[in-house]
């Protein structure tokens, strides 16, 4: 391992910083105010050395070491611990008490784990997912807290396998998939995240990562728990559900932190400006806020708008909005953008992009596509997923990813399920790599140096022959419901038909339930074009997601067509 992996830079950093504050995690399950920990480099790194040799106890090297814990300084140990041991790390997301475990179950069979590291208020809990899960051999269940780890420091362990840690993504529409992710993938990305993001001015030397972003998911892991020690910034976190009980706590932090720099998926940033009053944010200012990366879902200008109005009056401005694209095939992150009122986004004629082909049109009208910069680094095209060639300007195709960012494949996946991975392009244009490349399986265009991203090739709704991208439909249906949408091709009469399915608050009458269903029905008809076969009105919640809070579409049809969902409408 290269001295620039994420140890080495710890280790460094509590060399020349020992006494500055590395994380603050605060606790808002104690109390409603909050309860802040803090971590020192010095005490961060001699955590984290002796935290790995009690792991090097119970695994060799190249061994998985399983992450299933609150979100905590402890989880942030546990991450960093099994690297540092020499095992292959697995962040994972602790179930609720009382919802289904299919998902860690799936992942444990999946990497069999020689440890698997927890607390103890979540030992129990922990203990009954392991033994319920198909295992050739018990792992050793570590509890972090109930460790001694502040005496002298362990030696450092030498050997390193290529895999530093594991990145589960259930995505939208299969099973959770191990992306296999090296410590040069990580500091690659990260180099390549800062010079696009702080192209124009670096990222001050007081700044703070704020983060309320689950330490399972790529974004979260990246931005939350490496970011500080790569850039050896202090970090300010709290829970998803801390953030999701109050989303005002975020936008306090983002004032209250100097130079704050925070991401967060599109969803967080409408449901932050419709739930934080003014009160919340009483005598502070947010200025100061470098930049709120949106990312993880597609990101839609009318959200971006909205957050930048709701909160302009406390001084943020347009150009702290920086949307992304990435995925965890690719690290985290790909291209970014910068957000400018004056010419928010670029508009595109819907009918020619169902068709595959690239027509702009008056600003207000068809669709609206966030630009993105292409960035140097690292290298994009757009290819024909048939031919393997580069797509014309005009042409929607694959977006194709190269670069040291990008990982080696999937955990344990056979060849074919891999075929994402190593592509040749044919025929590359001057100055383009002929690979390997990653076919991401998201289509976009390049249209003068900018980046357009369209949608998902498997969430593609073919409706009489034609081609429709369902996050088109769902943005516009949002704007009339103001909740979250699935949009769906449903088979009726052996015709693909166009069911939307809507989460709302409550239990709706029948007056008003009819009313909503109507303004939907007629809101899709005209800008889409088309009839809607049936508006489904679900409660708040219900729609199946991904770990990164995306709509899983295809859970969705299942759910639809065996009668799964709960519907409010009557």
């Amino acid at each position: 391992m290269g001295q620039s992996s994420i140890l080495s830079m710890l280790h460094g950093r509590a060399s020349l910083r020992p006494d500055d504050v590395a994380y603050t995690f605060t606790d808002y399950d104690r109390d409603a105010a909050g309860v802040p920990e803090s971590l020192t480099w010095a005490q961060l790194a001699r955590r984290t050395l002796n935290l790995a040799a009690e792991i090097a106890r119970h695994g060799a090297a190249g061994d998985r070491a399983v992450i299933l814990a609150p979100q905590g300084l402890d989880y942030i140990l546990g991450f960093l611990g099994a690297m540092q041991a020499g095992l292959v790390a697995v962040p994972l997301p602790l179930p609720h008490r009382g919802s289904s475990h299919d998902r860690v179950s799936t992942v444990l069979a999946d990497t069999e784990p020689a440890v698997v590291l927890t607390t103890s208020a979540a030992a129990g809990d922990v203990g009954d997912y392991v033994a319920q899960a198909p295992l050739s051999a018990a792992p050793k269940i570590v509890e972090i807290d109930a460790l001694h780890l502040d005496g002298a420091a362990a030696a450092p362990t030498t050997e390193f396998p290529a895999i530093a840690y594991l990145q589960y993504s259930s995505g939208s529409t299969r099973a959770p998939t191990g992306v296999m992710l090296s410590h040069r993938n990580l500091t690659v990305n990260f180099d390549q995240l800062m010079s696009n993001f702080f192209a124009d001015s670096p990222l001050p030397a007081d700044a703070t990562l704020v983060s309320w972003l689950p330490f399972y998911h790529d974004m979260g892991l990246v931005l939350g728990v490496c970011a500080p020690i790569l850039c050896g910034r202090r970090a300010a976190l709290m829970s998803p559900v801390a953030f999701l009980e109050q989303p005002s706590r975020w936008v306090r932090a983002l004032a209250e932190n100097p130079h704050a720099w925070s991401s967060a998926p599109n969803f967080a940033f409408d449901l932050a400006a419709r739930k934080t009053r003014d009160d919340d944010l009483a005598g502070l200012d947010l200025g100061g806020v470098v930049g709120i990366i949106s990312g993880a879902e597609r990101v839609e200008p009318a959200t971006l708008h909205r957050f930048v109005d709701r909160f302009a009056h406390f001084n943020f401005r347009d150009h702290m909005m920086r949307p992304a694209y990435g995925l965890a095939e690719a690290t985290v992150f790909v291209a970014t953008g910068t957000w400018d009122e004056s010419a928010p986004a670029g508009y595109f004629d819907t009918a020619e992009l169902g068709l595959g082909r690239v027509r702009p049109c008056d600003e207000g009208t068809g669709t609206a596509l966030v630009r993105y910069r292409v960035p140097p680094s690292p290298s994009v095209r757009i290819v024909d997923s048939q031919t393997h060639t580069e797509c014309a300007a005009d042409v929607v195709g694959e977006i194709w990813v190269h670069g040291d960012n990008v990982s080696a494949g999937y955990w344990g996946k056979s060849a074919e399920e891999q075929s994402c991975f190593g592509a040749t392009l044919l025929e590359p244009s001057p100055g383009t790599p002929p690979g390997p490349w990653l076919r991401t399986g998201d289509l976009g265009f390049i249209a003068e140096r900018e980046l357009f991203i369209v949608g998902r090739i498997k969430d593609l709704l073919i409706i009489r022959g034609r081609n429709h991208y369902p996050d088109d439909i769902e943005a516009t249906v949002g704007e009339v419901t103001g909740g979250r949408v699935a949009a769906i091709a449903v088979p009726v009469r052996g015709t693909e038909t166009l069911v939307v399915v809507v989460e709302v608050k409550r239990s709706t009458d029948g007056a008003a339930a009819a009313a909503l269903m109507s303004e939907v029905t007629a809101a899709v008809a005209t800008a889409h074009g088309l009839s809607v076969e049936d508006v489904a009105l679900v409660e708040a919640g219900s729609l199946p997601t991904t770990t990164s809070g995306k709509i899983r579409r295809a859970a969705c049809v299942e759910l639809y067509q065996r009668g799964g969902l709960v519907r409010v409408d009557g």
